[in-house]
């Protein structure tokens, strides 16, 4: 595997420069390391990218933010479902993968602030995602998104809602997702110490979310689903960063739903960290990845 991009690589050197004096965010307390990460977060939303509307709302009684962009074409949206291993981000940080995400799909995106662990461990998030899901409006053909923990939300709602037999997303976009508590995997080992994100940080992530008895479970990590639980997904559209400890849990997806005969579209993106596409502003590559996505989606949506 090679090394960071040109790109990354200047991102890299700017995050240590900035952020030498600050603590581990994981190492905190939670509710300490939460403002920490929110903080640091206000870089990626400096230059927001400009949409029609952008607005603060409820939906189930959860703080929301919808997103319309200028070029909706009036008949889809997402449900976007934030990542920071399940106890961290919100709303207020993803703004502006919110935006980017709405742009390239040409569709509102509404983002959700979920309950987050260690206080509120699982089911609490799913729960909420769920909440959220069914109380979107009827109007639109709703799809599912979500980045990084936001993933692993985003896929466990979609097997939830197929256990139920209820109606599933349109699509689901699964944007370098945790799928599995095994911290063995080959991406595992070789992107332990990061850069970005660390084995040991994903290890206090799982612990603060959920107890080891709990983690064979399909809605909590659900390289666990059955087979026939997968082959019943609506179509997907998955990504991987290819420095990141997370990376193998994604080539595992994949390959499980190669096995079922699904073709759904993955692409792993070489020279980039876990949590790339918040970086938006300063790295192409992020910008890419929206692009592709929404190239994707809107394929889908016709």
């Amino acid at each position: 595997m090679s090394g960071p991009s040109d790109s990354m690589r200047a991102v890299l050197e700017r995050l240590a420069h900035e952020d030498r004096d600050l603590a581990d965010p994981t190492t905190l307390r939670p509710e300490a390391g939460r403002a920490l990460s929110a903080l640091t977060n206000l870089r990626w939303n400096a230059e927001l990218p400009e949409v029609a509307r952008a607005e603060t709302t409820l939906i189930a009684g959860l703080p929301a933010r919808r997103i319309v962009p200028g070029n909706d074409t009036g008949t889809d949206a997402i449900l976007h479902i934030h990542g920071g291993g399940w106890a961290f981000c919100s709303a207020a940080t993803h703004e502006g993968a919110a935006r980017r995400l709405a742009l390239a799909c040409a569709a509102p995106v509404v983002t959700i602030d979920y309950r987050l662990a260690p206080e509120h461990p699982y089911p609490a998030g799913l729960e909420d995602c769920l909440a959220a899901w069914r109380a979107l409006p009827g109007d639109r053909r709703w799809s599912v998104a979500g980045d990084s923990a936001g993933a692993n939300l985003a896929l466990a709602a979609m097997l939830r809602l197929g256990a139920e037999g209820a109606a599933m997303p349109a699509q689901g976009l699964l944007f370098y997702g945790v799928y599995g508590a095994d911290f063995d995997t080959p991406s595992y080992l070789a992107q332990a110490e990061g850069p970005g994100l660390t084995r040991a940080k994903m290890q206090r992530y799982w612990d603060w979310y959920a107890p080891w008895d709990l983690r064979g479970e399909p809605t909590v990590a659900p390289l666990a689903a059955e087979d026939a639980a997968l082959a019943a997904l609506p179509p997907l559209y998955l990504n991987a960063a290819a420095l990141d400890p997370l990376r193998s849990d994604s080539e595992a997806l994949v390959a499980r739903l190669r096995e079922l005969g699904r073709a759904d579209p993955f692409d792993l993106v070489e020279g980039v960290v876990h949590g790339f596409m918040q970086m938006g502003p300063a790295l192409p590559e992020a910008r890419q990845a929206f692009a592709r996505a929404g190239e994707v989606f809107r394929e889908r949506a016709g």
